[in-house]
């Protein structure tokens, strides 16, 4: 995460934790409970005055469900979890400047739907060494923005059903999408790494000189991924070439080379496949030497 991000978002919640001397009794974060009916009754006050002190004292009373998605995200991922609380953060500061009371939502439903969003993204957002093609990642885009909607409108999270057939779009669709977000995981500097003599070191501590091996790691995968697609049938080539290097959609694709949309679909999951089966191979084999 980026370290001014980091600095806002701490600087942001940091305020959230003061609270003003001058606030109504009913509105004091310490004295009452700080239940999800209490947050609520805050909600609605903050929704006709928007007093910064009060904005900050709901923050404050729902800090601890950030945290809460955020070490349940950590189980299945990498990330520190001190970033993944930062970034929700960020969703819970925008639900409370957006959550309508009288709209008949839940705000805790709200709140966890943009706070789930946040982290996703911020871990959609890291690249793989094959990223997915443009048009997933924007569906997987329309897909959270409708969820957001549908969400405060029901009450609830929507199902894929739901969601597909408000996009009106199969239910495949929208796996595939979620896929993508699944798929974008990050790896800690600080994970443990065992060596064959049973002792362990963390991840940067194999790390010599940061810069340069960073460069190494990159070049290594640009050139092992080069010569992967060398290797595929020349339809599946050319599909890769123009979707991940000329950045076109599956339909400008499609245009270019004559074929159907969904031609175009099935050889991208075909030279995926592919990619994934010869880098395999490629790193079991092991650097060639004499």
């Amino acid at each position: 995460m980026d370290t001014g991000s980091n600095i806002t978002v701490t600087a942001m919640v940091e305020t959230s934790i003061v609270v003003s001397n001058d606030l109504e009794p009913k509105r004091e974060v310490s004295g009452a409970a700080k239940g999800p009916d209490q947050i609520h009754n805050w909600l609605a006050l903050y929704a006709e005055a928007r007093d910064p002190a009060l904005r900050d004292s709901i923050i404050q009373a729902a800090l601890p469900l950030v945290k809460r998605i955020a070490y349940g995200l950590a189980r299945r991922s990498t990330d520190p979890v001190e970033d993944l609380i930062q970034v929700g953060s960020i969703g819970l500061i925008k639900a409370v400047d957006q959550f309508k009371p009288d709209a008949g939502a839940k705000f805790q439903t709200y709140a966890t739907h943009l706070i789930t969003g946040e982290i996703r993204h911020y871990l959609r957002d890291k690249t793989a060494m094959i990223r997915a093609p443009r048009e997933l990642q924007e569906l997987s885009f329309r897909i959270n923005r409708l969820v957001q909607g549908l969400t405060a409108k029901l009450g609830r999270e929507p199902s894929d059903v739901e969601i597909a057939n408000d996009l009106q779009i199969p239910v495949s669709r929208v796996n595939e999408a979620y896929e993508v977000d699944r798929r974008r995981t990050l790896i800690s500097l600080d994970q443990a790494l065992s060596n064959d003599a049973g002792s362990e070191q963390s991840l940067i501590d194999t790390l010599v000189d940061a810069k340069y091996q960073s460069n190494q790691l990159a070049k290594e995968d640009r050139f092992m991924l080069a010569e992967a697609i060398k290797q595929l049938r020349d339809g599946l080539r050319e599909v890769v070439q123009l979707t991940f290097y000329e950045d076109l959609s599956q339909t400008e694709v499609a245009r270019r080379l004559g074929i159907s949309q969904m031609q175009v679909s099935r050889r991208l999951r075909a030279a995926t496949t592919e990619l994934n089966k010869i880098i395999t191979l490629s790193k079991k084999a092991g650097p060639k030497g004499g």
